[in-house]
Parts: structure tokens; C-alpha cells; sequence
């Protein structure tokens, strides 16, 4: 039996930490409109000025519960040798219950203080129509844990999904999240129809209209500039039952900001800078799409495909720097690899 190809650790690193990264660099305009959040790219972000500006009461470097609970579900994944929903819905609970979260929505603090007062993880996600993006946000690590089993891939999202979310568009968008980082350590180059497609094949069993919709990106993902992927996109989130009133941009739902997440990284696969200015520019919850984007275009370009001086700044509330981050997926690499 040939030995299984593992992909470089780098690649691992590159997903994790570059989720961190695009989460920290959207923290600081998340639900901000698209005039504002266009200004910070040009201005800051092409600019040359990235890290000039924090969120206050945090510095700039703050990740927020999109990568928060993408980590503790990495821990999970590591330390019980695969996914064991009960211990990572305890993670869920305990970092909301201890303060520990930054930037909290609704829907998932909710579904943690269920869990934390002794519902069953497999009851505690809150129930459709309410479909936000939390369960698709933090799907990056079964992308890594799953690369080489995608029947394997489908079935964890879903289930790490289930403990806070249980529409079925939210385990289509977090199956999406979770293939297109598994297909993203792939080599060779990105193509979006058939990148699409792959990813639409795997969402369809828990959601086919999303998936559709998925599938039709790909026709025209490479090619449509912002301003013009934004309409359709937001179509596809009226057609898909999703009209919320108050945001500008990129609303928390999780059609939108799934679609969005792979049109930026589709529209620049190789430049990782590009796809984060990409997912933040757009406006709205711009943290989330960025953390979602920037988690496949990491796994794609590696860490080495990072800029390097940001992610010395990385930081959770003085904890969980980059040294932290990479020992963590040096674990799962070595178990991966083993």
C-alpha cells in the first residue's frame, strides 16, 4: 500500500495562523460599512500601514471567537484523536463561561450557556431558521484533520457545527469552509469551476440550493471584480431565505459570508494579502470573512506566504502568540503524519 502524502507543515501553519492573522486584521473594522472598510484596505492595509490601528480595548494582533473557536476545536481534534463533539462542546462552554471570548455572537452564546447548564451537545445548537456564519467560521481544522477523507471531512463539520448551529445551510457553509482548506493543500494550480464544484459536491448532501449556489461561483469567481461579485452574492442570500435588516456589506449569515470568503480567495488563490484585503473590503462582518478567506488562502501559500512581521503580533489576551499557534499544529501535523 503506497504511503499517504502528507502535506508540509507550513501548509498546516499557513491555514491556522493565517485564519488568526485575517480575523485580526478585520477585527478592527468588523460591522463597519463598505465605505469605511474599502478607506482602512487602501489606507492602511495597501497602504503600508497594517498594525498602525487596534480595536479598542485590544491592540492590534487581537483574534476574535472565529479563531478562538477554530483553536479549540485544533486542541480538540489533537488531544482526542479526532472529533469528540461532548469535549468540544465543553471547550464551546468553557470559553464563553469563563470570559474568555472576544467578540461573541449571538446564536453561539446562547447554544454555550445551553451546554454549560448540562444539555446534551447534540440538542444544544440553535435550531432553524436562524443560520448564522459561527458553526462555518471555525470549520478550518477539519480541513486539516480531514485533507486525505473527505466522507470524513462532511461528517465532522457537521457535527462540530450541530453544537451550536442546526440549520442545514449552516453544515452545508461549514462542510465548504472545512473542503476548500482540504482542497487548497492540494498542489498544483486553483481552478474555480472545478475548485467549486468539488466543494458544492461535498455541501450538497446537507444543503443542495446552497450548494448550487456554490457551484455556480466558480463560473465567474476569477473574473467579476467586488463591486460586481456583491450583488449576486447578496442574491444568493435572498434567494436562500436571508434578508437581515441593519447590515451594509457582508451580513453574519452564513450564505453571504461563505460565498464571499471563497470568491476572495478564488479571485486571488496565490496572494494571500490580496485575498485578506479582498474579504475585508467588502464591509460588514469582515473579521469573519477574512478569518474564513484567509484560513484557505493560508493552507494554500503556507506560512512562509504570511507577512511575517504582523504575525509577531499576533496575540489572544497576551496568550496564544505564534509560537503557541505553531506548536499546536505541530501537533496535528505529527499526528497527521504518524
Amino acid at each position: 500500500m503506497a504511503a499517504r502524502r502528507v502535506p508540509a507543515e507550513d501548509r498546516f501553519a499557513g491555514s491556522l495562523v493565517g485564519q488568526c492573522l485575517g480575523d485580526a486584521l478585520g477585527f478592527v473594522v468588523e460591522g463597519y460599512g463598505p465605505e469605511e472598510c474599502s478607506s482602512y484596505v487602501d489606507g492602511f492595509l495597501r497602504g503600508g500601514h497594517a498594525g498602525d490601528l487596534g480595536r479598542a480595548p485590544f491592540p492590534f494582533g487581537q483574534y476574535t471567537d472565529d479563531s478562538q473557536l477554530a483553536r479549540e476545536l485544533l486542541q480538540s481534534l489533537v488531544e482526542r484523536g479526532g472529533l469528540d463533539p461532548s469535549d468540544y462542546g465543553r471547550r464551546v462552554a468553557a470559553i464563553f463561561v469563563e470570559g474568555r471570548i472576544v467578540g461573541r455572537g449571538r446564536a453561539t452564546e446562547e447554544a454555550a450557556q445551553r451546554l454549560a447548564a448540562g444539555v446534551p451537545w447534540a440538542k444544544a445548537g440553535a435550531p432553524a431558521p436562524s443560520a448564522g456564519n459561527g458553526s462555518a467560521m471555525r470549520a478550518g481544522p477539519i480541513g486539516l484533520w480531514d485533507f486525505d477523507d473527505l466522507a470524513a471531512l462532511c461528517r465532522d463539520a457537521k457535527l462540530q457545527g450541530q453544537i451550536t448551529h442546526q440549520d442545514p445551510r449552516c453544515a452545508a457553509g461549514a462542510i465548504a469552509i472545512a473542503a476548500a482548506v482540504a482542497l487548497a493543500l492540494r498542489e498544483g494550480p486553483v481552478e474555480p469551476k472545478s475548485f467549486c464544484a468539488e466543494v458544492a459536491a461535498r455541501a450538497s448532501h446537507s444543503h443542495a440550493p446552497f450548494a448550487a449556489q456554490i457551484d455556480a461561483l466558480g463560473a465567474w469567481a476569477d473574473a467579476a471584480t467586488p463591486a460586481e461579485a456583491l450583488p449576486r452574492i447578496l442574491e444568493s442570500a435572498r434567494l436562500l431565505g436571508a434578508t437581515p435588516d441593519g447590515w451594509r456589506g457582508i451580513s453574519p449569515f452564513v450564505v453571504p459570508s461563505v460565498l464571499w470568503s471563497l470568491y476572495s480567495f478564488l479571485r486571488s488563490p496565490d496572494d494571500y494579502w490580496e485575498v485578506a484585503c479582498t474579504a475585508i473590503g467588502v464591509g460588514g462582518d469582515v473579521d469573519t470573512t477574512a478569518a474564513m478567506a484567509c484560513a484557505i488562502s493560508g493552507a494554500r501559500v503556507g506560512l512562509a506566504g504570511l507577512p511575517q512581521k504582523l504575525l509577531e503580533r499576533l496575540e489572544d489576551r497576551g496568550t496564544w502568540r505564534l509560537a503557541e499557534l505553531r506548536a499546536l499544529v505541530h501537533r496535528c501535523w505529527l499526528a497527521k503524519s504518524t
